[in-house]
């Protein structure tokens, strides 16, 4: 009876069990399907596997690395409008009179 007890707080969930399970819930991970070239896929689980790693993580890195990068090119190009919106002096001042303008 005893052991019966035992293996009944083991089975009950601890706090941080659930915490662990709340932050899984939140970083659930959704499935795709993918259509590939039959060569394109032999060739991707040779890479895969020279990297001891899966297909889906291979995948993962890249696809992150492709989103940073976007949002780098992101804040750049808005810096680059912002300066071109800004303008520059170029120190240029117009001619007081038409007179002035054609002297030489």
């Amino acid at each position: 009876m005893c052991a019966a007890r035992e293996r009944v707080q083991h089975s009950e969930p601890s706090s941080e069990t659930s915490m662990k399970a709340k932050e899984n819930t939140a970083r659930q991970k959704s499935r795709i399907t993918l259509k590939l070239d039959r060569d394109l896929l032999r060739e991707v689980r040779v890479l895969a596997a020279e990297k001891d790693t899966a297909i889906s993580a291979l995948l993962t890195v890249h696809l992150q690395e492709i989103v940073r990068n976007r949002g780098g090119y992101d804040r750049a190009r808005n810096r680059a409008i912002a300066r071109v919106r800004k303008g520059y002096h170029l120190g240029f001042a117009p001619p007081k009179s038409r007179d002035e303008l054609h002297e030489r």
